[in-house]
């Protein structure tokens, strides 16, 4: 009697342990997204540097001019 009672539960607990791990491990898959950098082209701003530096130019020819007359 006591025996029927262990074999009956040494083959539950065998059945429950085998159905737990019948799928094996399973590494965890992590998707990562792509990460967007959106570059901006680098502007100089010639179109205000390149006539404020022929001002100055001007400015300082003229300031510079010897008139000994």
């Amino acid at each position: 009697m006591i025996m029927t009672k262990f074999a009956t539960f040494a083959a539950a607990l065998g059945l429950t342990a085998t159905s737990a791990l019948a799928g094996g491990y399973v590494a965890p898959v992590v998707e990562v997204e792509p990460v967007v950098v959106e570059e901006q082209p680098a502007s100089t701003n010639a179109g205000l540097v390149v006539p404020a530096l022929l001002l100055l130019g001007v400015i300082a020819a003229v300031a510079s001019d010897n008139d000994d007359s």
